[in-house]
């Protein structure tokens, strides 16, 4: 009997969509078929793949209120689910435009040894796992998703079962595109069917936990298979005295509370030279105290309710824990349960340090704990006091003096007089530092590369001998 779980309304509390849980052995066979389907699609080569995708884009626009409208059953909030829609229609014409240049076919070169020539042959894995998460359910599926179908892989993708409805408008867009049949596959189901898509593909990429991470990377590591994760992260934001505070007060408030702090790339500590703390926390306070809450109109304000139910026991057991060390709230706080929703104001503590689980552990919601400086060095410290480094942001008067900060820093993507810059730029390649991840870029052409095995044709003309041969 098929196993099925109850799936939760974010806005409402209650139950109301049953997910039926694909097992091992319809992962297995998903997984057949993809890598029947991908020989043809291999064989399309890269200008066939992009024409392909292109119709997959132009499948996606066509339904874009449909997916939007799955998107916000999901979370709970709209303007991120426009934003979530139009930002993969965005990346599908960005690397749709890309690939043929990053797979061009080089041709033979001459190597260091006369008479040898080298071709490059790569060849993409058959077939990609993509374990996405909830905070932004097409966006990071598509992420992994796009460039390994054009590097010439299939693609079996698993999404939370936290936010699995718009699985339903997605897979038809891939029917929609005779090319994808068999080659871009979505399965339906919990981290027993997530094991399952581990056990059945040639790479993974994965999106969530440090926790659930790290047991992927257990499972592929088992398997030989490599693994991309892009697991959780506390990033710092440094505030130099010479700043413009009023920007970076703004630029730290979006970077920290937007989709309702649902992000990898939060900002979730922001550090602030001494000199100009309090006038910075009181523009922060300022400004956090007009963004409103979606309710009891979703249109009603900015943020959304807390997506994930497991979500509000970590925001509330770190609020306790802060409260009970001697912070203090500035503004918000309170979480609340409206409709049967629950929602945070943006919220920022003062009063914080490093013993406090809100400075250490991921919070994934909108707080911000803010904390003095002295001088850049203790900056600097402070921020790269972290199992985490995934990102960052710093703020000077001018670039030079910002980069001499982020250039210390140990995380992958550091934005300059803005935050959280790696959502919306991903020309650049990155990695995760620390906990935050493993493996590969996933932006810039790496993204696209990383699904690809080298080969080396070493060449030599028929008519050449090697002075080596044996005579």
């Amino acid at each position: 009997m098929a196993r099925q779980i109850d799936v939760r309304d974010p806005r409402t509390g209650r139950a109301d969509y049953a997910l039926t849980c694909a097992d091992a052995a319809e992962v297995e066979e998903a997984a057949a078929r993809a890598r029947t389907a991908q020989r043809t699609w291999l064989a399309l080569g890269v200008t066939g793949r992009v024409a392909a995708l292109n119709a997959f884009r132009d499948a996606l626009s066509e339904r874009d209120d449909a997916m939007v409208a799955a998107l916000v059953r999901d979370t709970g909030r709209l303007p991120v689910s426009r934003l979530e829609v139009d930002s993969v229609l965005a990346s599908l014409d960005r690397w749709c435009g890309r690939a043929p240049e990053l797979l061009a076919d080089a041709g033979t070169v001459p190597s260091s040894m006369p008479g040898i020539g080298v071709r490059q042959g790569p060849l993409p894995y058959p077939l990609a796992g993509v374990i996405s998460p909830w905070n932004f359910p097409l966006l990071l599926a598509m992420i992994d998703a796009v460039p390994a179908l054009l590097a010439g892989s299939a693609v079996l993708l698993k999404p939370s079962e936290i936010t699995p409805r718009f699985a339903a408008v997605l897979r038809d867009c891939v029917a929609a595109v005779p090319a994808l049949d068999g080659v871009f596959t979505v399965v339906d189901g919990d981290g027993a069917t997530g094991a399952a898509v581990v056990d059945a593909v040639d790479l993974i990429c994965f999106t969530g936990s440090v926790r659930t991470g790290r047991a992927v990377g257990a499972a592929a590591a088992a398997r030989f298979i490599p693994a991309f994760l892009e697991l959780g992260g506390k990033d710092p934001a440094i505030v130099c005295a010479d700043a413009d505070l009023d920007r970076a007060a703004q630029a730290i408030l979006y970077g920290g509370a937007v989709n309702t702090g649902h992000s990898c790339m939060s900002i979730e500590r922001v550090y602030v030279a001494e000199p100009v703390f309090e006038r910075f926390v009181d523009l922060l306070v300022a400004r956090a105290r007009k963004v409103g809450l979606a309710y009891p109109e979703i249109t009603d304000g900015e943020l959304g309710p807390v997506i994930s139910a497991a979500q509000v026991g970590i925001i509330e057991d770190q609020l306790a824990d802060a409260d009970a060390r001697g912070a203090t709230v500035r503004c918000g706080g309170e979480i609340r349960t409206l409709g049967g929703g629950v929602y945070l104001e943006p919220t920022v503590l003062t009063g914080v340090d490093h013993t406090m689980k809100v400075m250490r552990e991921e919070t994934f919601g909108p707080v911000l704990p803010v904390m003095p400086f002295k001088d850049a060095d203790e900056a600097v410290a402070l921020a790269n006091d972290s199992e985490f480094g995934l990102s960052a942001a710093v703020f000077a008067a001018t670039t030079e003096a910002a980069l001499a900060v982020g250039e210390r820093l140990e995380a992958g993507g550091i934005s300059i007089n803005d935050a959280s810059l790696t959502g919306f730029v991903q020309d650049g390649e990155k990695n995760a530092f620390k906990s935050s991840g493993l493996g590969g870029s996933r932006m810039g052409p790496a993204s696209i590369r990383r699904f690809l095995r080298q080969r080396s044709f070493l060449i030599r003309s028929p008519e050449d001998k090697a002075p080596w041969w044996f005579q």
